[in-house]
């Protein structure tokens, strides 16, 4: 007797669940705006099947129900965080899909864009600048942000072939931020790779690299980046090494390559070139210094930049 209760009352179950089964589809296939568009689309599909794929219609609806609420990114409550459901008709059976939501992909853009900018010994703020975020009213900048605005422009239609710039100015107006909004703006029209560094820290590393054998790898990053900037050239105190082996060698290959480079600095190129002929070992070596020059003068624009000191 006891096997033919169980077995009653496995039946009343049976029936209890298929029942609410059948309740819970008829609501989403009658109340779901989507459901409904996809019943619409596929009608082959057969009752039957809608029926053994409620779990399935139930998890779309609740998803959505979380997205058309969204709470933001961090506090996306669906099963896959930041990922949205779909409606696949595979062989005539409804399947879930899903796809990153708009905010998803928004943040994989963000950091995308973040791994395209590289810096050595750059504050991280200049890594955020945007063109946006510039002031554009203050007196002395107009000359060097139409530059800017140039150069982006020129670097997106033509490619590689194009001019740097080299923009120079006194101490704390602004020339590192308006190279951080450059470099943001190739990454993100383009996802142009760019790489600045500060030059007087980079230097002090490259002769400690010799220690380790690792100055031909270190180099080869500034030689082969899309777009180089070098920031704050001629503060560095420099050696014939430097001067020839290290700076030369890298302008050069990019010069060969035609591979575009910026740079900030305090002096404009007659300074620069100065500077570049001075060093306490060897004394003055103009050819040299001009030699090296000839590599900055001819593949960049001068632009000059003035404004209020905001350090």
């Amino acid at each position: 007797m006891e096997p033919i209760k169980s077995l009653i009352r496995n039946i009343a179950d049976e029936q209890g669940i298929r029942q609410d089964r059948e309740r819970m589809a008829e609501k989403l296939l009658s109340a779901n705006p989507r459901i409904q568009r996809f019943v619409q689309q596929n009608p082959q599909i057969a009752r039957t099947v809608w029926l053994k794929n409620v779990s399935e219609l139930y998890q779309f609806a609740e998803e959505w129900s979380h997205c058309d609420r969204c709470p933001g990114l961090d506090k996306c409550p669906n099963m896959m965080q930041g990922y949205r459901p779909g409606l696949m008709n595979d062989k005539d059976r409804p399947v879930l899909a899903f796809s990153p939501c708009p905010l998803f992909q928004e943040r994989a853009a963000r950091q995308r864009q973040s791994q395209l900018i590289r810096s050595y010994y750059v504050p991280k703020d200049i890594l955020r600048a945007t063109f946006e975020t510039i002031d554009k009213l203050e007196p002395g900048r107009q000359q060097a942000l139409k530059a800017a605005g140039d150069f982006v422009k020129a670097y997106l239609e033509n490619g590689e072939a194009v001019k740097g710039l080299y923009v120079c100015g006194q101490f704390g107006i602004g020339k590192t931020y308006l190279m951080g909004a450059i470099m943001n703006r190739l990454a993100e029209r383009r996802s142009i790779a760019s790489l600045i560094v500060y030059t007087p820290d980079f230097f002090r590393e490259i002769k400690g690299a010799i220690q380790d054998n690792s100055v031909d790898r270190k180099l080869d990053v500034l030689k082969k980046t899309p777009v180089l900037i070098l920031d704050d050239i001629g503060a560095e105190t420099i050696t014939p090494w430097i001067r020839d082996e290290v700076l030369g060698s890298v302008l050069q290959y990019r010069m060969m390559e035609h591979l575009p480079t910026l740079y900030t600095s305090n002096f404009n190129y007659d300074e620069l070139e100065d500077h570049f002929s001075y060093s306490q070992k060897s004394g003055v070596e103009n050819v040299k210094a001009r030699r090296l020059m000839e590599r900055i003068r001819h593949f960049t624009t001068l632009v000059r930049m003035e404004g209020a000191n905001r350090r």
